[in-house]
């Protein structure tokens, strides 16, 4: 004699699939669209931020790795290729200053002050600071040079 059992087919039903594995990967697939397509934004050179006596004085000025500029947080432009390579020098020169978070005070007749930020730190200098390293000087010439060329801000 058959057991029951023995005689029936087996109804083992296979494992049942989460639904919500499909809606993840329709999700990690929408977010690595995005970041293909303009969703992540080139790395930052540095940010400029200056103050001081006369009505075009103010000015902050954001410079990205891939030669993007922007003044007083106007639509990006482009660097030429030189003045890439200038900004690149500046940002890898300011390395040391900005790790240490240099802080150099206005000397007497002072008419601008810069506060400069990187990935490495920040640096406060104005334009008479005593001790500068020769990378200030450089950056406050390349500030006045691309605010003129690049965004014709007047000086």
């Amino acid at each position: 004699m058959r057991s029951a059992r023995r005689g029936r087919r087996s109804r083992h039903r296979p494992p049942r699939r989460s639904r919500a594995a499909p809606a993840c990967l329709a999700g990690l697939g929408a977010v690595l669209a995005l970041c293909g397509c303009g969703g992540v934004r080139s790395a930052d050179l540095f940010l400029v931020q200056r103050s001081g006596q006369g009505p075009s004085a103010k000015l902050t000025m954001l410079v990205t790795e891939e030669g993007g500029i922007s003044c007083n947080g106007g639509r990006e432009l482009r660097l030429a290729d030189p003045q890439i390579v200038q900004a690149r020098a500046i940002q890898e020169d300011l390395h040391d200053p900005a790790s240490q978070h240099l802080s150099l005070p206005p000397g007497p007749g002072s008419v601008l002050s810069y506060n400069v930020r990187d990935v490495d730190g920040s640096v406060r200098f104005s334009d008479n600071s005593r001790g500068q390293p020769a990378v200030l000087r450089r950056l406050a010439a390349f500030v006045l040079q691309t605010a003129q060329q690049i965004c014709h801000l007047p000086e």
